[in-house]
């Protein structure tokens, strides 16, 4: 395969990034609970959410290589480049809470959001790894099965499909939870952000990106801290449940 992987003329990364944004948005419109909170209210948090992606996204890309970026401070071309899905994550929330207080609205949004963004980082990914190198999502090179050559000769972990299959579990695992009706409002988000925060953690010991952080990278350093928060916000509804049931 020659990387990249141009479809009808067009950059993979251009195409299938495109269709996430969309299909995930059309997926939110077509599943989300209709009784939880009315359109002219989700409107706000859907804008609350994409402005927090946005710059959360961009801020932690920053924080990738340090010394670089204070090099380079003034280059406009290398401070608009690049972007982190976990930024993007943990921006979003962010952005949708702080949307929430605006608007005056407590209940809990996050569990329409899961399906959208399981099903849109999977197409998503599917363009970083039609990229190839230039994407810079692949991992270090390995002698494992699983190795692709993405075009140089070194046959390197497809970081990208992990995370489609990782993704692909998890979603199934989560709508059984809303199959079932099992848990409270608000866990079936609290379950992916756990499980995709720990999953990039683990995973990006195997990418070549700096580790500046001790050990550590940029995503690493914060997926750390949203597994903490999720944590911390899972153990307090539980004690909060027992308390309410040994009332």
């Amino acid at each position: 395969m020659k990387f990249p992987v141009f479809i009808f003329g067009i950059h993979p990364h251009l195409l299938f990034e495109s269709l996430a944004y969309f299909i995930g948005f059309r997926v939110y419109l077509y599943t989300r609970n209709k009784e939880r909170i009315p359109i002219d209210k989700a409107i706000w948090v859907i804008v609350g959410a994409i402005l927090g992606a946005a710059i959360g996204s961009k801020l932690l890309y920053l924080f990738e290589d340090p010394k670089k970026t204070i090099e380079d401070w003034n280059d406009l071309a290398y401070l608009t480049e690049g972007k982190t899905i976990v930024g993007g994550l943990l921006g979003g929330l962010i952005g949708v809470e702080s949307a929430k207080k605006w608007i005056g609205w407590s209940r809990s949004t996050g569990d329409d959001f899961v399906l959208p963004l399981a099903i849109g980082m999977m197409i998503g990914r599917i363009g970083c790894f039609l990229t190839g190198l230039s994407d810079h999502t692949y991992g270090i090179p390995t002698t494992w099965i699983t190795g692709i050559d993405f075009g140089d000769g070194v046959k390197r972990h497809p970081t990208q499909l992990y995370e489609i299959v990782f993704l692909a579990i998890t979603a199934i695992i989560i709508y059984q939870i809303k199959k079932k009706n099992a848990g409270w409002e608000g866990l079936q988000f609290q379950i992916f952000m756990l499980g995709y925060l720990t999953f990039r953690f683990l995973i990006d010991f195997i990418k070549p990106t700096p580790h500046p952080y001790l050990f550590l990278n940029n995503i690493q350093v914060a997926s750390l801290l949203g597994i903490s928060y999720y944590v911390w916000l899972i153990n307090k509804k539980k004690i909060k449940i027992r308390r309410e049931i040994h009332a």
